[in-house]
């Protein structure tokens, strides 16, 4: 059972994810996140003690599913699977992290000023490690011979971009929010782009019905 702890923090936690992602670091007030998870401002203190370390929150949040997302490169397997997998994961982080992946972005675009020195290691470490195995592949000649490096970039990009322009997709689709029909085209779409381009073989695929003539 959830403790009254618990609780407040995933409260403000969520709360804190909006209005960062909303306004910034810098323009959030505390008020405004007291206000939003629906507690009095001086929990917000009680329970993190600054608006800088509850941010430091709001990213670690990120960063451990943005890190388990890779996943599949560090057990190994062919680049279909591993790939389809990865990108699966990326789009579920829009889907259901959105506030707090777009705090993300921002952190990023801005040089990554509230990330330790740790947490810059693992994500670095990892997307070295996922380049290295795109690459091995590349020289088993499992796939096309892209830069690894762009394709890894291109992925973020692509699958990022559900967070932070879900505004902007829902007004050219028409609707008022992207539902899970949405997110599944947008990752069988992602899928069908990066093993088609990077002319992976791909095992799940029905061989095409020769018609006698």
């Amino acid at each position: 059972m959830t403790s009254i702890r618990e609780r407040n923090k995933e409260l403000i936690l969520r709360a804190a994810s909006e209005e960062f992602a909303d306004k910034g670091f810098a323009a959030t007030k505390t008020s405004d996140i007291a206000a939003k998870a629906g507690l009095p401002k001086p929990n917000v203190y009680y329970y993190f003690k600054s608006k800088e370390n509850l941010y430091r929150e709001v990213l670690e949040s990120i960063i451990e599913p943005l890190l388990q997302a890779s996943a599949p490169f560090n057990e190994g397997g062919q680049p279909a699977e591993v790939l389809k997998a990865y990108i699966r994961s990326k789009i579920r982080i829009s889907r259901d992290l959105a506030y707090a992946s777009k705090v993300f972005a921002s952190e990023i675009m801005h040089g990554a000023p509230h990330l330790s020195a740790d947490q810059t290691a693992q994500l670095n470490g990892q997307a070295t490690h996922n380049i290295s195995c795109i690459q091995a592949w590349i020289d088993q000649g499992l796939m096309a011979k892209v830069d690894p490096n762009h394709l890894l970039f291109s992925i973020w990009a692509a699958t990022q971009t559900y967070a932070d322009f879900d505004w902007q997709i829902s007004t050219v689709t028409g609707k008022a929010s992207l539902d899970d029909a949405d997110y599944e085209a947008a990752a069988e779409t992602i899928i069908r782009l990066v093993i088609k381009g990077c002319e992976i073989a791909d095992s799940s695929e029905k061989p095409a019905v020769k018609v006698a003539g």
